[in-house]
């Protein structure tokens, strides 16, 4: 086994950009031996229409040292698995164009854990913004491991819920799994790394290119059970992960949002076109029979008790952001109790201030009480 994967670290290193050029000389030639080990000419001839890809690779293929190659992974802790490696994803091994191999740092996911890709918008909104969180807090603390893509917004913002659960995490990246990009994500790349992993079939060194994107977003949902779009334009990058769960037989949620707004169109025309719609993790959690049952169970164990003003003052949050003089307006409190019961909603974890002076509600389940204060 030890013998093959340096010719598929070989292999998967030149033409990583390229898997449809990777599957067409796997075919031909069986194993990344024979295609290290053949000559240019013939190499060339059997795939005239590709010969400046295939020139690269062999001049690639001259200054090749397998010995050098493998320590300089080591020196990155990057690891390298191939699909016929026993380590690598069965979820994503059963799929039809699944990368021939993958870079990763941390670890990959685990066959035995439900695992959800969560992807959407990278200038979400703050709606967009609550939403993700919840949904991947929520998930991760019932032992979901969620799949995101590293970008600003919605996989950013998914990745840190998962990460304020404890739970496991992992990003696919479009470049190599050294590079951190956005840079603006540093700090979560290198919790990821302790907690989850970063994936990747481009080799150490990849800038993350644009035409990339599109293709690890079929790493991204074969990964998954199931993808949750949240927040989502009507052309969105997102959508091609969405289409990819479809073609790849995983099923399809999207998050509905604020009619009108064009961040919300691309979910709702995804739900309009049957997939399912996801109003809760709770209720996500049933319809994938993760865990059945969980929300009563919930109920029971994280009900907060509120004074009948907090009880007020909450009813009127939303996860869309409300600014403190339209909650004053709402509930007719003075701007200064108003405060005051807003900062004991923060330290009971049922609100939290997005921005200054404007609030959003944390999704609890909360009952009122009879005292006032």
């Amino acid at each position: 086994m030890e013998n093959m994967e340096k010719y598929w670290h070989w292999f998967c290193s030149g033409l990583s950009a390229d898997p449809s050029l990777e599957s067409r000389l796997i075919e031909k030639f069986g194993t990344p031996e024979e295609v290290y080990k053949i000559e240019e000419k013939k190499l060339l001839k059997a795939f005239p229409s590709n010969r400046k890809k295939l020139s690269l690779l062999c001049a690639g293929r001259k200054g090749w040292d397998f010995g050098r190659e493998a320590d300089r992974l080591r020196r990155l802790e990057i690891r390298f698995v191939s699909r016929a490696h026993p380590l690598y994803p069965e979820r994503l091994r059963k799929v039809e164009d699944a990368p021939w191999g993958l870079f990763f740092r941390g670890e990959l996911p685990e066959d035995s854990l439900p695992a959800v890709a969560v992807v959407g918008a990278r200038n979400c909104s703050a709606y967009g913004r609550n939403v993700s969180f919840w949904f991947a807090e929520e998930l991760a603390r019932h032992g979901v491991q969620i799949i995101s893509g590293m970008a600003r917004g919605v996989d950013g913002i998914s990745h840190r819920g998962a990460l304020h659960a404890g739970g496991k995490t992992f990003g696919v990246l479009a470049g190599g799994p050294d590079i951190c990009y956005p840079e603006d994500n540093r700090d979560i790349y290198m919790e990821i790394e302790k907690r989850g992993g970063l994936i990747s079939e481009s080799p150490p060194g990849t800038r993350p290119l644009t035409f990339l994107f599109p293709l690890r977003n079929r790493i991204l949902s074969g990964l998954s059970d199931a993808v949750l779009i949240i927040e989502a334009k009507e052309k969105s990058g997102s959508l091609i992960t969405a289409d990819c769960a479809l073609e790849q037989g995983r099923e399809v949620f999207a998050v509905p949002g604020p009619l009108g707004e064009a961040l919300s169109a691309g979910c709702h025309n995804l739900i309009r076109q049957g997939a399912g719609i996801a109003v809760s993790p709770e209720k996500l959690l049933e319809d994938l029979m993760i865990l059945p049952g969980i929300n009563m169970k919930n109920t029971q164990k994280n009900k907060i008790t509120l004074e009948r003003s907090e009880y007020l003052v909450y009813s009127c949050l939303r996860l869309q952001a409300q600014n403190l003089g339209k909650i004053c307006q709402e509930t007719g409190l003075a701007p200064e109790k108003a405060l005051r019961i807003l900062a004991k909603l923060q330290l009971a974890g049922c609100a939290r201030e997005v921005s200054k002076n404007y609030y959003t509600a944390v999704p609890a389940d909360v009952v009122s009480g009879d005292a006032d204060v």
